[in-house]
């Protein structure tokens, strides 16, 4: 029988069971995340699924291509990386630098620092949750696709649009208004920022504050009420038993820009805690698959693939005994009363990132009230001391490790980048199983249950560019086009 491909961009809502001859199923590209892939699923003689694969086919050579360069460049090479995620690769970049120099930064420089991943993470959940994933939320999986978009959304809930896209814009000011610039501000450097913030763009941000809380507190309340809608989909997207991964502070409460690593079993044992970051090579290794550029992480003690974790914001409201703050820690709870264990559905990931907004804008609130927020001392200047440094801090996405290692010289001989969505690869294949095999039957395809194997993808929020730096073992295919479109020439690896 031959094998005939479906894809989703082109897929009629049903298929007549007597046209089905199918044994695979692709569905290309995966929409509403940042990045290229593509998903496929395999399916057996009476159209049952009998695997899953989740493709990242783009590759992206910063672990390479940065040797060579200067070790002081690097925070403002990473940023270039992505144009969503560029804070998060600074800082980890500039945490690494700092481990390089040996140098112990400033106290203003730590909290300013946290200031921006502050901003950073309120822009980016914003986008994902009120941009990304809202249509899915508050449309429906079963829509008409052409409406279930952005558009879609302001057409039938123009305030919930309104109030994405506002809290995209506060959180973006913090960036945009600390770095100089909202996208690539190259403002993070090691031994600390190269500019203090000052007392005019430090009331800029308090006056935003008291409406972002009134965005985020009613999109709380009107999430908790959606949620029961979506109860099927919250039970198979991605609820599996699994470790899970994240930074916490001295007192294990959340953290984003600093702290240890503690990792915790399916039923919420700490296994690991108060590990340093550069340690990390003590229980992450990573392996490689031949259906993807994007490596695969496991937790080394467990092997692979049986050392399967997740990381991101769910993640981390699991692995922390507490928010640190009044409200998000009262919402944090009302989260970890879902289950009698740690969360293990990734749908609950939605539900995660409105509290760690909420988190952000206390923590905010909290550094700008410090005195100290506006010291012009900002930084330590040293040579090179050491030769091999590791930066850690918490994405939006989860887990973002920058592992770097230099000449005498303090020229880039060698560097590593292990993204969260690369942690969560693993996790990410698995999931897309578990809701194909629910979801899809091959005898009656529908655009809903192909579109319920993209959202499973939505709910981790991948960073597809920001993944794919070493290279995996897929297939490589290169065709030159001519000017006609005929292709002159074609290479395979």
């Amino acid at each position: 029988m031959p094998k005939e491909i479906a894809q989703k961009k082109t897929a009629p809502k049903e298929i007549a069971p007597k046209k089905i001859a199918m044994k695979e199923i692709t569905i290309e590209p995966i929409t509403r995340i940042e990045g290229h892939g593509k998903i496929s699923l395999f399916l057996d003689d009476s159209g049952n699924v009998s695997d899953a694969q989740f493709h990242v086919t783009q590759f992206r050579g910063f672990e390479k291509f940065t040797e060579g360069r200067p070790f002081s460049e690097m925070p403002s090479i990473v940023e270039r990386i992505c144009g969503i995620c560029p804070i998060s690769h600074s800082l980890a970049s500039a945490k690494a630098c700092d481990a390089l120099l040996g140098v112990r930064i400033p106290a203003p420089a730590i909290k300013i620092r946290r200031l921006l991943n502050c901003g950073s993470f309120i822009e980016s959940h914003a986008l994902s949750f009120f941009h990304l994933s809202s249509p899915d939320l508050l449309l429906g999986f079963d829509s008409d696709p052409a409406k279930r978009n952005i558009v879609g959304l302001i057409q039938a809930n123009p305030a919930v649009a309104k109030d994405g896209v506002r809290l995209r814009q506060i959180g973006g000011h913090i960036v945009e208004w600390l770095g100089k610039k909202r996208v690539h501000p190259a403002w993070v450097v090691p031994g600390g920022v190269n500019e203090p913030l000052t007392e005019g763009h430090k009331n800029m941000m308090l006056a935003e504050l008291p409406e972002a809380y009134d965005i985020i507190k009613r999109t709380l309340s009107f999430f908790k009420r959606e949620i029961e809608k979506h109860h099927e989909e919250a039970r198979t997207f991605g609820n599996f038993p699994s470790l899970f991964l994240g930074l916490v502070n001295e007192e294990g409460n959340w953290d984003l820009t600093d702290g240890y690593l503690r990792v915790i079993d399916a039923k919420g044992k700490i296994i690991v805690d108060k590990l340093e970051s550069y340690k990390y090579q003590d229980i992450i290794a990573e392996a490689t698959e031949s259906f993807s550029y994007l490596k695969s992480p496991y937790f080394k003690p467990a092997g692979y693939p049986d050392g399967i974790y997740r990381v991101g914001p769910a993640a981390r409201l699991n692995v922390c005994s507490g928010m640190g703050t009044t409200l998000a820690n009262e919402e944090w709870a009302e989260f970890r009363g879902l289950e009698r264990g740690p969360i293990l559905s990734s749908f609950h990931n939605h539900y995660a990132r409105l509290i760690e907004i909420l988190a952000c804008l206390e923590l905010v609130e909290k550094l700008l009230s410090d005195p100290e927020i506006l010291s012009p001392h900002i930084r330590s200047f040293a040579q090179p001391n050491h030769w091999e440094g590791v930066g850690c801090v918490e994405a939006p996405r989860g887990t973002l490790i920058h592992h770097y290692k230099t000449d005498e010289n303090g020229l880039m001989k060698w560097a590593n980048l292990i993204v969260a969505t690369g942690h969560n690869n693993l996790a990410m294949n698995k999931s897309v199983l578990q809701v194909a095999r629910h979801f899809v039957d091959g005898t009656k395809i529908t655009e809903g249950m192909l579109n319920r194997v993209e959202a499973v993808i939505r709910a981790y929020d991948p960073c597809l560019s920001c993944s794919t730096h070493a290279l995996g073992q897929m297939p490589l295919h290169v065709e030159l086009i001519g000017p006609g479109g005929n292709v002159v020439d074609e290479k395979k690896r």
